[in-house]
């Protein structure tokens, strides 16, 4: 009778493997809603391309994938948001420039740098700094001699992140005094620089394409390392110089810290762009840091790049 019990107790602790284990997390994701959470609110670029996004993926998961805006706090509502969640369907979707700065403007952060695990880099950001035609200057160097003529008489348009911080340094090294109003909306920023509210205001091109486009704004300069395709005649920061002005931002979606690799490969690869920052490139934003092109990241594939260069920004 032993010698029986003996193999029908080998045939049953094999039996799970003979049989297949079951699916992981990761096989089977998403099970449910995936919702992306936003820094910026409607409007943005952001939220324009993550929108465009959201419908495209929606089909290829097979899942709904909605948006949510958490504008507000220096991007901190979405990001305490989205860390709160402790939800693998919870998806931060936001420029890097949304947080790169925290570190330097506060002193108490709700969240730390190992609370956003990256997963895919959407594109590279396209950033403006546009003026209202009735300025009546033509080029960088020009905002800079009337800021110089007029101190504190100028207002500059600031919204949040790493472009705020980036200007406002740049002020200081100058010697310029202009006077930062803030908005929590980059659209309301732009419609109020179209009017001539505000002299000056650095900007994704998504969100002042509609001012620029009915001749209301003009752009002096692009803060990224080369000119951009989708306005080739705006010369670079450096080519106008100002080359400490230098600033290529990106997108991505981050997911929480305990998400395991497999899922966020799976993610990436579900993802129409398909494009990773791997844990080992990833680095957190530190003191002096302030420029995201230094991180080294995934790639972005030229023909992606054109494409979403329009409509995903800071």
């Amino acid at each position: 009778m032993r010698n029986v019990q003996r193999p029908l107790l080998v045939l049953g602790l094999l039996a799970p493997l003979m049989l297949g284990a079951p699916p992981s997390a990761a096989q089977v994701w998403p099970q449910r809603t995936v919702k992306f959470l936003l820094p910026l609110g409607p409007g943005s670029g952001v939220d324009i391309g993550a929108r465009l996004l959201a419908d495209r993926l929606s089909t290829r998961w097979d899942q709904p994938v909605v948006v949510e805006n958490r504008p507000g706090g220096d991007g901190m509502v979405a990001i305490s948001a989205f860390v709160g969640a402790h939800d693998d369907h919870v998806l931060l979707a936001t420029p890097t420039s949304s947080f790169t700065a925290h570190p330097h403007l506060h002193e108490n952060l709700p969240y730390k740098p190992s609370d956003l695990l990256p997963i895919a880099r959407v594109s590279n950001t396209l950033i403006t700094i546009a003026v209202p035609v009735s300025l009546n200057i033509g080029s960088l160097a020009e905002l800079v001699a009337l800021t110089r003529a007029q101190p504190a008489k100028l207002n500059w348009a600031g919204v949040t992140g790493a472009l705020d911080f980036l200007f406002a340094g740049f002020l200081k090294r100058q010697n310029l005094t202009m006077t930062k109003v803030p908005y929590r909306n980059p659209v309301e920023a732009a419609n109020d620089l179209a009017e001539g509210r505000v002299q000056m205001y650095m900007a994704a091109l998504a969100i002042v394409r509609p001012q620029l486009q009915t001749g209301k704004i003009k752009l002096l300069a692009v803060t990224n390392s080369v000119r951009a395709p989708a306005a080739p005649d705006v010369p670079t920061v450096k080519e106008a110089g100002y080359p400490e002005l230098t600033f290529d931002g990106l997108v991505g979606f981050f997911g929480p810290s305990g998400m395991p690799n497999e899922l966020r490969e799976r993610i990436r690869r579900r993802y129409p762009g398909g494009h990773c920052c791997r844990s080992a490139d990833w680095r957190p934003p530190r003191r002096h840091r302030t420029n995201p092109q230094r991180w080294r990241s995934g790639r972005v594939r030229a023909g992606d790049r054109g494409r979403l260069h329009a409509v995903l920004a800071v």
